[in-house]
C-alpha cells in the first residue's frame, strides 16, 4: 500500500464484518484508493468506506474501530484529496451512539444483553478517534481552511462526546 497505511495489512480484515453486517474485507482497498487516487475517485471511495464503517452515519460495525487509525492517517497527509470528508466520517463515527440508545432502551429487559458487543464496537471507535485529537490539532492548525474548518469541527464534536463511560 506504500508509505501511507503501511500496517493496513497486519488488520484481520477477513474476520471482521463492516457496519452493514458484511465481510470487511473490502475496507483496504477503499483506504488505498482514497489515499492514492484522484479526487474524483477518492471521493467515491470515502463515500463507500463511510457506507461501510458508519452505515446510514450513525451505525458502526467490528471493522470500524480498526479502521480509525487509518482514516486518522490519512487526514494528517498532506496529500489525501479529500481531507475533509475523512474528517466528517471521523465526526459521524464520534458521535454514533445508536447501540449505546437501544441498549438503555431495552434496559431491565431480556433484549438487553443482546447489544453488548455492538455497544462495545461503538465505545471502541469513539475512543479510537479520541486517540487521535493530536493528529486534529495538527490538522486545525493548518492555513488551509478547507482543511482546518472541518478539523475544528471535528474537535468541537470531540469535544461535546467523550468516551462512553465504563459498563
Amino acid at each position: 500500500m506504500g508509505s501511507l497505511l503501511r500496517s493496513v495489512s497486519a488488520v484481520r480484515w477477513g474476520e471482521l464484518c463492516d457496519a452493514t453486517g458484511a465481510a470487511a474485507g473490502g475496507i483496504p482497498p477503499l483506504l488505498s484508493r482514497i489515499a492514492y487516487g484522484d479526487e474524483d475517485t477518492a471521493r467515491i471511495a470515502i463515500d463507500e468506506l463511510g457506507d461501510a464503517v458508519c452505515a446510514l452515519g450513525f451505525v458502526v460495525g467490528e471493522a470500524t474501530a480498526p479502521t480509525v487509525p487509518f482514516l486518522l492517517e490519512l487526514a494528517g497527509s498532506p496529500h489525501v484529496a479529500c481531507k475533509a470528508e475523512v474528517l466528517d466520517l471521523l465526526g459521524s463515527i464520534c458521535r454514533t451512539d445508536q447501540w449505546h440508545s437501544a441498549a438503555a432502551a431495552t434496559q431491565g429487559r431480556k433484549h438487553d444483553a443482546s447489544y453488548r458487543q455492538q455497544t462495545g464496537w461503538e465505545a471502541a471507535s469513539r475512543i479510537a478517534v479520541h486517540a487521535g485529537r493530536s493528529v486534529i490539532e495538527r490538522v486545525a492548525s493548518s492555513v488551509r481552511p478547507e482543511e482546518a474548518t472541518p478539523a475544528r469541527k471535528l474537535l468541537q464534536v470531540m469535544d461535546e462526546t467523550p468516551p462512553f463511560p465504563e459498563p
